[in-house]
């Protein structure tokens, strides 16, 4: 090593003084609600991404097995029900968003005199 290297304990100092300089500089995050445009485009991706991927499987082992256009048929049905649990999914974490931004203002207008 150089002779000119920082010491390891100069550098842990260094460390701590930008992350405690860090977190004076950022203002809190206060959870929001999510957009009905975001909504929208998450539960459509959700589904459709589902959808095509149960699909593009099952035509790739109907390729494979020449079993056209059943295990298409199947693996379709299965990417639908998919999506529609990842759908559920998304609309519990939504939801669960939208409360605690819900939370956050009513916490906050309670702060205001």
């Amino acid at each position: 090593m150089s002779e000119h290297a920082p010491e390891p304990e100069d550098l842990r100092a260094l460390g701590d003084r930008i992350e405690a300089l860090r977190r004076q500089d950022l203002p809190k995050q206060r959870p929001k609600a999510p957009a009905s445009g975001e909504v929208a485009i998450r539960f459509a991706t959700e589904l459709v991404s589902a959808v095509v991927v149960g699909a593009a499987i099952g035509w790739g082992l109907d390729w494979l097995f020449h079993t056209r256009p059943i295990l298409t048929i199947v693996f379709f049905m299965a990417g639908a029900g998919a999506g529609i649990v990842n759908v559920n999914r998304a609309s519990k974490e939504i939801t669960e968003r939208t409360a605690a931004a819900a939370r956050a203002a009513e916490a906050e207008e309670d702060k205001e005199p």
